[in-house]
């Protein structure tokens, strides 16, 4: 499934997750994902060199308007994924080095505190090599690429009743080995 982010989307780490309002959303979600960030040039890569263009890991919120993505006709490719502070990045770029099985890290989600997913990459539909491989198939991966690489189960949209990010929340994302990525949430300012 693809989908874009607007370079306005990424965000510092630390930085507020503001909450749209011009253009409004009701139901904007959390989703902590490990991103992956490309070293060298990739094209075309094999099961048994993928990993070897990665740079590093880093963590990832991919919030999602989940109105837009599903009932407003916004798309998932539009939209629900793509405002502005939509993708807090961060803190720290982990060289590949560092991390020898990418399938080997445990995630954790936090809402003001509260943990919502707790899982590890072991359990990715589709692990880091196979995104690689799928991802610069006929297609070049520049230096600086990120891919994010999708989120476990506990996102707020699955719940019951469902789970939305309000003004004054916190979202604490934690890859054991990488770090701790947290952001408070606020209204779009006017």
């Amino acid at each position: 499934m693809w989908f874009m982010k607007n370079t306005a989307a990424l965000q510092d780490p630390g930085a507020p997750i503001e909450l749209p309002r011009t253009v409004p959303s009701e139901k904007v979600d959390f989703e902590g994902e490990l991103a992956v960030v490309i070293g060298r040039r990739c094209r075309n890569a094999t099961p048994a060199n993928a990993l070897s263009h990665v740079l590093g890991y880093t963590i990832a919120n991919d919030v999602s308007a989940r109105d837009w993505q599903f009932e407003m006709g916004g798309g998932q490719f539009c939209h629900g994924k793509s405002y502005d502070t939509f993708c807090p990045l961060g803190p720290v770029l982990v060289t590949a080095d560092e991390i020898p099985d990418p399938q080997d890290l445990r995630l954790i989600t936090r809402l003001n505190g509260q943990v919502m997913q707790d899982a590890s990459t072991s359990d990715m539909v589709f692990n880091v090599t196979t995104l690689i491989v799928f991802l610069s198939g006929s297609r070049t991966l520049l230096p600086g690429t990120v891919i994010l690489t999708g989120t476990p189960h506990g996102i707020g949209y699955a719940r019951q009743p469902p789970v939305w990010l309000r003004p004054g929340d916190t979202v604490s994302v934690e890859i054991v080995g990488i770090g701790m990525l947290s952001n408070p949430v606020i209204e779009e300012p006017s």
